[in-house]
């Protein structure tokens, strides 16, 4: 037994090390690769994706779950083996209904569609990116194939970001926020313009700004880095290499939420406890409840009036000549508005939520055929004038913003909403626990706050399934009602 049970963690080690590997060549490519590397890269992640899959689905690993069946049994059903290797086991098994050269085909292709991506969103140019996302439909749908008979097509790409969660049960909690959201946006969107956000705020300055957040909030430069790439996003190489993206622009300061967006999801990752390194644990538990944390840090702390009465004399000392003569309070109106938007990543918290219910919508129509993707923009923009009532003056703003789709990653944006639903039940048994967190903030002391998030959520990375994870740490299962007393909350004290 104890030879089966040290082959197993030896093997998924190698799986681990061979993940992060991929890992390290796509964050090159977002970030520093040339674009003239692409085709080398697009075909070194093919490669790589081939030796992978070959690995993950031996047929030795299913020998081994059978060797180790009695032994799991035996356990507590919450320790480290058993969590292992029910685990593995899960992952095993779906792995193995895919075939190798479709996992290749997707990463080849989901190499080379970004780059075309990052052109087309620049230029505006949905023809010129069309043909790469018909390509990764049809291999999506060739993917889901490979789960036959499901109840609904899109359950299986779900299930790759929230697994055992169902389409249905995403509908439910969507169907609670829709209307609520759309008559939260028309009761108090505003067009009000704050001048004094339009900065000009030095790129350098906001750099400096990002990096004291994090830093702050309890990250180490030793074990993390700040990057820029088009589209903002968290990595992780190892417990100890977390690699955090932004952007910048020196018109307004949404660099400051992104890196407390992405600060969230790498404290999440390096938080997993190290007994479960190199193993599937070592890892979020799903997408939902790591946009939870990313959500978290950034609106829950964020924008709270604690955390700008600490943070608020260290922005106005960076641009003095932009928000000097701007009181505490029209700063954290201004970040707290409600406004319609184009871009979900600029998005207000009330709008937030009808950007996701978009991009849901219409995955669940392409998928289904009822939806062709030539039809795409058209579909997008009719969807975000009812939702949101604004008209998509181009592609860059509409349908060609988000970087998900050229890498095939239909089935994720729900768990975008999912997670910032979520963030709102954790903040609330976060406050339970810690009754003076406001004044802790108001000091910039954010260590107490992250160590309750590191025992009750980080540490146990995969070790339970998500529901089972939220239940532990919220009470009750996903539930929209406290985000919606959240916002209205909020716009209330906006309208006061």
């Amino acid at each position: 037994m104890e030879a089966a049970l040290a082959e197993l963690k030896e093997r998924l080690g190698t799986l681990a090390d061979l993940r992060r590997a991929a890992n390290v060549l796509m964050w090159d490519m977002t970030v520093w690769m040339p674009a003239g590397g692409n085709p080398s890269r697009a075909s070194q992640l093919a490669t790589l994706e081939t030796v992978i899959h070959e690995h993950e689905v031996d047929e030795r690993f299913g020998e081994l779950f059978e060797v180790l069946g009695p032994y799991a049994a035996s356990l507590p059903a919450d320790s480290d083996d058993a969590c292992l290797i029910r685990v593995a086991h899960r992952d095993w098994s779906k792995a193995r209904r895919v075939p190798t050269k479709l996992a290749a085909d997707l990463a080849l292709t989901a190499a080379q569609s970004y780059e075309v991506w990052v052109k087309a969103r620049e230029e505006s140019d949905f023809a010129s990116f069309r043909p790469w996302l018909e390509r990764m439909v049809e291999l999506r749908l060739r993917y889901i194939e490979c789960f036959a008979s499901y109840d609904d097509p899109y359950d299986v790409l779900l299930d790759d970001f929230e697994p055992g969660m169902k389409t249905d049960e995403v509908r439910a909690v969507f169907a609670v926020l829709e209307p609520e959201l759309v008559a939260l946006v028309a009761e108090h969107a505003t067009d009000q313009k704050d001048e004094f956000m339009r900065g000009p705020f030095s790129i350098d300055s906001q750099r400096a700004l990002s990096r004291e957040l994090i830093e702050r909030f309890g990250a180490t430069w030793d074990q993390f880095r700040l990057d820029t790439t088009v589209h903002p996003y968290e990595t992780e190489f190892g417990l100890g290499d977390i690699r955090l993206t932004t952007r910048y622009s020196d018109d307004d300061l949404s660099s400051l939420f992104t890196a407390m967006h992405e600060c969230g999801h790498g404290l999440y990752e390096w938080g997993v406890s190290p007994s479960l390194d190199r193993t599937p644990l070592c890892s979020g538990a799903s997408a939902a409840l790591h946009e939870s944390q990313s959500r978290l840090w950034e609106n829950a702390v964020g924008r709270s009036l604690p955390f700008w009465r600490w943070f608020y004399p260290r922005v106005q000392a960076a641009f003095p000549n932009a928000l000097e003569a701007v009181p505490l309070e029209s700063f954290h109106r201004a970040i707290n508005r409600a406004r319609r938007s184009f871009v979900r990543v600029d998005a207000d918290e009330t709008s937030y939520g009808l950007h996701v219910i978009l991009r849901f919508d219409l995955e669940q129509r392409l998928l289904s055929g009822r939806l062709a993707v030539k039809d795409l923009p058209e579909a997008w923009n009719t969807r975000l004038e009812e939702l949101i009532g604004l008209a998509v003056p181009n592609d860059t703003l509409g349908v060609l913003q988000d970087a998900h789709w050229s890498e095939g990653s239909f089935g994720y944006f729900p768990t975008y909403l999912l997670g910032t639903v979520l963030s709102v039940q954790i903040w609330d048994k976060a406050r339970a626990a810690i009754p003076d967190i406001d004044e802790q903030i108001e000091r910039g002391d954010f260590h107490e706050l992250y160590m309750w998030l590191r025992e009750n959520i980080y540490s146990v990375g995969r070790k339970f399934t998500p529901a089972e994870t939220v239940e532990r740490v919220a009470g009750s299962p996903i539930d929209p009602q406290p985000y919606l007393r959240y916002l209205r909350g909020k716009l209330d004290a906006q309208a006061a």
